[in-house]
């Protein structure tokens, strides 16, 4: 659209015309009275000829070359004929205009500063809200107890189970309510060990931690997987632990608990390993050992909540014994399993002794006329398995007449297992043994086998020892 195209009259008014004409506005009262004096121009215009074409339309889209007079708009403003009123004045805000009765002012010419204090203000709480949260406050002091709400009861069981709360970074803690006073709960100390030294004579009395190290170091070879030391670190302690609960100081000399011998559980005095490992290149075989027993502390094996009596031994023969096999009484947790690691890994898993005739008479307690007669006038014994146990071990033999269980003669002639084959030689007797040990309970290198599978020692004990669980030695100590 070119320029020559558009007209636009502007009007142009005196200083003082045009003032008198905003007092002839605001002498209207308010916007609802303009708009109630302007319908009724309306209604006086239409009953006199009708409104002029330009306030017939749409007073949003007034042309904007259309004028009227302000007396024809405002009748009775008091204004001359010729100050005339632009249409187009109409399309924007009249701040200069009161509002209606109830309203809040806006901003408006006689108040230009209020828009920049409004954006002051806002600056200033941009600022302050930030530092007032990161401002440092003090930690909440715990309230007098005369001032404090009455809290819920609680009974001494809820308080003394309650776990400390963590504390989040730059968060106050809460103020600790006091509960009532709980029943002390006596701390069990570590039991000490009385152990009879028998190269000394001497009774050595250590904590029983400090005692499993030495007996851990005695009964399992260093090189073992850190699982089965775990394993004999346990079943030590289960040992020493159920001797202790029933005061049990057989086989001991007096002011000893146990001796460090096989016939309770072999030990190496920490003096002994001061010297004789840690100074003889063997510091990381003891730290292993100690490493053991350290993460399996206060463990111990119980049935029915009772300490077992945790027996082992060297190597199997393939299967452990039945407890009443070997010791004439059945225990629910002794029971025969098969051990096929120890075959394969153990180096001594056989043996053969020899002996002479006149030994074996000797041990066993045999007359040469017994045996002849046994014999039919030959001179070696007869031999003769009657019977065989559920670990397959000798149960019953007949020697030169004469019965013996499987254990009785594997003690008399000093043979490593009570499942053995002998071959007469001449005037003497070779025996082969299969396995070493009484083969009731864990076989230690069946749990190294176990071990090196990946078997934990939890796993490797729950193998060996039926229908066992785990317990605390503290608590069954207190």
């Amino acid at each position: 659209m070119k320029d020559s195209q558009v007209r636009i009259r502007i009007p142009i008014h005196h200083p003082q015309e045009h003032r008198q004409a905003s007092l002839a506005e605001e002498s209207s009262g308010s916007i609802a009275t303009l708009l109630q004096k302007n319908k009724h121009m309306q209604q006086h215009a239409e009953s006199t000829g009708g409104l002029p074409t330009i306030a017939k339309t749409n007073r949003r889209t007034t042309a904007l070359t259309s004028t009227h007079t302000v007396g024809t708009m405002l009748p009775g403003a008091g204004t001359s004929p010729g100050n005339t009123y632009d249409a187009s004045r109409r399309r924007g805000p009249q701040p200069h205009l009161r509002p209606a009765a109830g309203r809040a002012p806006r901003w408006g010419s006689r108040r230009p500063w209020l828009p920049f204090a409004a954006m002051a203000g806002v600056l200033v709480l941009a600022v302050a809200v930030p530092a007032l949260m990161a401002w440092p406050r003090q930690a909440a002091q715990p309230l007098p107890t005369g001032s404090r709400t009455a809290a819920p009861a609680q009974s001494n069981t809820t308080a003394k189970s309650e776990a400390p709360v963590t504390r989040l970074p730059g968060v106050p803690p809460i103020p600790a309510v006091p509960a009532a006073p709980a029943r002390s709960v006596p701390v069990v100390a570590e039991p000490d060990v009385r152990v009879y030294v028998t190269s000394t004579g001497r009774t050595e009395t250590l904590p029983l931690e400090q005692y499993i190290v030495g007996v851990v170091a005695a009964e399992m070879p260093p090189s073992f997987e850190e699982e089965a030391l775990k394993a004999q670190a346990i079943a030590a302690r289960t040992f020493i632990t159920r001797r202790l609960l029933a005061d049990d100081t057989s086989g001991a000399p007096a002011g000893a608990d146990v001796t460090d011998t096989v016939k309770h559980q072999a030990y190496i005095s920490k003096a002994k390993l001061t010297r004789e490992w840690e100074r003889s290149g063997k510091s990381a075989d003891l730290a292993k050992i100690r490493q053991a027993v350290r993460e399996t502390k206060d463990t111990i094996m119980v049935y029915e909540g009772k300490p077992i009596t945790a027996s082992f031994f060297s190597t199997s023969n393939g299967y452990t014994e039945n407890s009443e096999d070997v010791w004439a009484k059945a225990v629910p947790y002794l029971r025969s399993v098969s051990s096929p690691w120890d075959k394969q890994l153990a180096p001594r898993f056989t043996e053969t002794v020899t002996l002479s005739r006149q030994s074996v008479f000797d041990r066993l307690g045999l007359s040469r006329a017994a045996v002849t007669a046994s014999t039919g006038g030959g001179s070696m014994p007869e031999i003769r398995i009657l019977s065989k146990t559920e670990g397959h071990r000798i149960k019953k033999i007949e020697v030169g007449g004469l019965v013996f269980t499987g254990p009785e003669i594997r003690n008399k002639l000093g043979l490593r297992s009570a499942e053995f084959t002998w071959k007469t030689e001449g005037d003497r007797i070779a025996i082969t043994t299969y396995g070493y040990g009484h083969g009731v309970g864990m076989s230690q290198w069946g749990a190294n086998g176990m071990a090196k599978e990946g078997h934990t020692a939890t796993q490797i004990l729950l193998h060996y020892y039926t229908g066992i669980s785990f317990a605390n030695a503290s608590r069954i100590l207190s």
